[in-house]
Parts: structure tokens; sequence; C-alpha cells
């Protein structure tokens, strides 16, 4: 691996372009654009506050920046640096912005949720929708960008809506048997939309694009629910990732349970292989110990780490929860499948240091990955069967079907992996500090091996 230089950025803001050309990064309220493969400055664009949110457009020629106080929007072009758009909300606030499939449109969401604004850059009209729903995922666009289901909450009650994203009419409004919606998202072929309740009731509903319900999910009552739920890119499974520690898998047939995932405080499961990340200090010279040295301190005192495989059976790691506090730390938050919808890996908020690895094929345990800090963040390679993940140190850590690596990123002043982000090839890694970012380069000759 090679890993760039260090270049600021504030906010974790920092995105590829679709196309995978360009790297854009927020720093305070300036945006910089980059080229992808020399890293070279191509756009320095200044706003007028701080950035709270940037994102691309689906066709990389645009990107807005968000300034929530200030109620504003701005858009800039990377063909004609010149122009420049300026959306200004006013009084009636923002709290969230985003785009639309085509590139076009801007949605932004006011304050308290009023309403959702849709305004249109080719032609300047703006829509507006009413009732949009605050809650955790209140909107999605269906993957081929046509159609948006927006949750809404009028008269006490939760309805979706599904809009046609060519001209904003809607094409379907329904109400949906939730006592307080929390999120919907379609399915990657677009023919199902998934919405589920809060977790003060487990209910998982699934509806056609005509509003049909098709399937309703409980898995058990009078109990915290669901806490996280994601489509395989396949279509094929919806994971339920629950405050009882398990995931459960529906298939698209039925949309009956086909596995449960259980994360246990001890694994013996045979077929599972159990790697524990292992530290140690290098050991020191008298030699080593100049004022010239610890000044410099750039690996001096790094702690190494490497995985070990573990003699079954495990015990894992568990922290109990204070009950007496919100938002308890327990129940799996965190699910993502690989790209080929092989394997589902996982994350139970009371093993905080452990990530799981499921074989969507054997509907078994794959791996466990057992670290020495809390994980803070995991991606699939959007092309390979590969993991990535951080636990905020200086290191980055990698699974795949053929093992485990545990990688010093090298850069002076102890850089400590927050967040991490693969480019749309998969031959390289961003990786975001508090304050910094750094790029990951993967070894091609190595990954052909």
């Amino acid at each position: 691996m090679n890993f760039s230089e260090v270049f600021k950025q504030s906010n974790q803001l920092c995105k590829v372009s679709p196309d995978g050309k360009y790297l854009a990064t927020c720093v305070q309220y300036r945006l910089v654009v980059r080229d992808v493969s020399t890293l070279q400055i191509l756009q320095l664009y200044t706003c007028l506050d701080q950035i709270n949110h940037m994102d691309w457009s689906s066709d990389s020629l645009f990107i807005l920046c968000a300034m929530y106080k200030r109620g504003l929007v701005q858009v800039w072009s990377l063909e004609q640096p010149d122009w420049h758009c300026k959306i200004d909300e006013g009084s009636i606030g923002l709290v969230s912005s985003r785009w639309s499939p085509d590139g076009r449109h801007i949605l932004n969401t006011t304050e308290f949720h009023l309403r959702v604004t849709v305004w249109s850059l080719c032609t300047k009209a703006v829509s507006y929708i009413k009732y949009p729903k605050a809650c955790q995922k209140g909107i999605d666009f269906s993957r081929d960008g046509c159609y948006m289901a927006l949750a809404e909450r009028r008269d006490c009650k939760d309805y979706v809506s599904v809009f046609v994203c060519d001209d904003w009419h809607l094409l379907r409004h329904f109400e949906t048997e939730t006592q307080d919606l929390a999120g919907l998202e379609w399915s990657p072929n677009g023919c199902v939309l998934a919405v589920w309740d809060s977790c003060l009731e487990y209910k998982v509903l699934l509806y056609s694009l005509d509003g049909r319900l098709l399937s309703t999910y409980s898995a058990y009552e009078w109990s915290l629910g669901v806490k996280s739920v994601t489509w395989s890119p396949s279509s094929q499974f919806l994971a339920i990732g629950s405050y009882d520690e398990k995931v459960r898998i529906l298939n698209h047939i039925t949309w009956k349970k086909i596995a449960q995932l259980d994360h246990p405080a001890t694994i013996n499961c045979t077929k599972a292989v159990v790697y524990k990340e292992v530290e140690r200090r290098p050991a020191v010279g008298s030699d080593d110990l100049s004022l010239h040295n610890i000044t410099i301190g750039t690996t001096l005192f790094n702690t190494q780490s490497k995985y070990e495989i573990r003699p079954l059976p495990v015990q894992i790691p568990v922290v109990k929860p204070d009950p007496d506090r919100a938002n308890p730390k327990i129940g799996v938050s965190n699910l993502a499948f690989s790209s080929d919808s092989r394997f589902l890996a996982t994350k139970n908020d009371n093993m905080a240091s452990v990530v799981w690895v499921w074989d969507m094929q054997k509907m078994s345990l794959e791996a466990v990955l057992e670290q020495t800090s809390a994980v803070r963040c995991f991606q699939w390679d959007p092309r390979r069967p590969r993991l990535a993940l951080c636990t905020a140190n200086t290191k980055l850590y990698l699974w795949s079907p053929a093992g485990c690596v545990s990688v010093q990123v090298p850069t002076e002043g102890g850089f400590q992996v927050q967040s991490l982000s693969w480019h749309c090839s998969g031959d390289s890694l961003i990786l975001l500090g508090k304050e910094q970012l750094c790029l990951c380069y993967m070894d091609i000759d190595q990954e052909d091996k």
C-alpha cells in the first residue's frame, strides 16, 4: 500500500465525485476540488460561511454546499467556475439539503420539517411538498432515479407519498400501518419499499410501487425493536438489526425470515475464524532515547499491532448498557452487504470492538474481528469482497476471505483514522481524521495474487 500526504478538512466533509475523477474537501468556509490521481488543486471556491454539508451532483458537474445556520445553499459548477447559484431559505430555516437524482434539482428541508422545497437549477422553478416527517430516514430515491418516496405525518398518522422525479407529480399516496414511522428504503431494483416503525414497536412493512402492502414482519412484542435495516445489492435479502442483538434475514419471495444471526458472548462455531488484534510496543534501546528522537517522535512510540487467530471457544468482551440512560448501547446498529451480496458485516453496540462477517450463501458466521478499541466505521470495497475498518487510532484494518491485515498509517503527528470511504474503483481509500485526510492506494499486484 502507498499513502498520500496529509491534507486539511473540516467536519469530515470529503467526497469523491460519482465519476471517480475528483476529490472535494471542505476546509471551514472553503471548498477545494482536487484531481484524484494527482491530488493537484483544480478549483478553489469560497462560501459565505462555514460549510455544514457538501454533496456532488450525480453527473459530477456541480457541488452544493449547505450552511444550515444561515439557511443558505451555494452551488458551484466545475465546468464554469464563474457560474454560481445561491439559494436562501430565509427565516423559515434549513435542516437538510440534497440533490435529486438528475443533478439539476435541489431538495431543501426547512426547520421543524414544515416543508420540502424543490429548486430547479435549469428553470429556477420552485415546488413545495408539505408535511415531511422528521425521522431517521424520511426521503429515499429509487436506484434508477425515477421515484422518490417521502415519509409524511399529518393528523397524527403516518403516510408515504411516491413522487415521479421528472416533474415532481404525485404518483401514489397511502397511509402506513405504523405507530411512529422511523424510516423507509427502496430495494435496489426499485420494486419494493421497506418501511419500519420506531424502536418502540417491532414492525417492518413492505409495499409495492403502487402502494399495496405486500407483507408485514414483526419478530416480537413489548420490547425495543428495529435498530437498523438494509437491503442486499441483489434485492434478494432484507437484513433487520434489532435491539435484541440479532439480525433477521427476510427473503424477497415470501418475505418470511430465512435466517437469524446471533451475536453470542461465547463463540463456539467451528466454521468461523476469530481474529484478535494484538498490540505490542517496539522495544526502545537507550540510544533511541536521545532528545532529538523524542522530539521528532514519528514512529518511536507507535504501537504496532497484528492479528492472531484465536482457538475456540472465544469469549467476546461485552459492555452492559446503563438501563437508566436514553439510547442504550445495545443491539445491531450497523449492517453492510458486500457488493456481490456474498457477505454481511454487522456490529452489535454492546460489543463495540467487534465486527462480525457472515457468509450469506451458507447463512453462517464466516469471521469475527476483535479489535483493541471500539470500531468507528467499516465499509466494503465496491468491487471486491474486501472490508475496511477503523477504530480512531493510527491504523487501517482490512479483511478478505484470504485473511486479515493491520496497517500503520505512516503520517507524522499521529493521524487518527475516525472514518473512511472507498473510491468507486476500489483501488484507493480516503481516510479521515479529526481535521485531516489522506489517501491510501492499494497495491494492484497484491490484489491479483
